[in-house]
């Protein structure tokens, strides 16, 4: 026996003993484990992450096609039964989304969507301060204009367009933003 033979006798009997020792720490195996290569397992996680990419675009690319509802004209409520100051509930565009007309200060209409831009809730009128008010997470919006005056919402309040009527405050549209 040459000295290289010898060198690779006790390297096996070296593999050999680890062999051993990683089967007595885990002894279960399964059938077909040495069936799926580094390779293919990769080749499955690139498939996989590709499938999510294009799931991901498609979706957006719906959202960015979808209708939105704008609302058709409806009549809320009487014009003299919004006291300045006050605030007046209805529903508007659909009987699920939830809306607010209040009167200012000036005698001005003003209408919004009463979901907060941050993750819906519902706002409600602070007359004293002359502001929407989120409870959830402290957003606080301009009366004027809808516009967020402090807290985390990033996104002005939905503007719903009104008009008087014959003595009645219509709700036109959604204005977009």
């Amino acid at each position: 026996m040459t000295r290289s033979d010898s060198r690779l006798w006790k390297r096996d009997a070296v593999s050999d003993d680890r062999k051993q020792t990683w089967r007595s720490d885990f002894p279960v195996t399964s059938r077909g484990e040495d069936d799926v290569t580094r390779r293919e397992f990769v080749r499955y996680l690139v498939l996989a992450s590709g499938a999510f990419a294009a799931g991901s675009v498609g979706v957006a690319a719906w959202t960015s096609v979808r209708h939105i509802d704008r609302g058709e004209p409806m009549p809320i409520v009487a014009a003299d039964k919004v006291v300045v100051g006050e605030a007046h509930l209805f529903t508007f565009p659909t009987d699920d989304d939830p809306a607010i007309l209040l009167r200012l200060p000036d005698d001005e209409l003003r209408a919004y969507s009463q979901k907060c831009t941050h993750l819906g809730c519902v706002v409600y009128y602070a007359p004293d301060d002359d502001e929407l008010v989120c409870p959830c997470h402290e957003g606080f919006f301009d009366a004027s204009t809808g516009d967020v005056t402090a807290g985390p919402p990033e996104r002005p309040l939905p503007r719903i367009s009104v008009e008087v009527r014959d003595g009645t405050v219509w709700a036109l549209e959604v204005e977009e933003s």
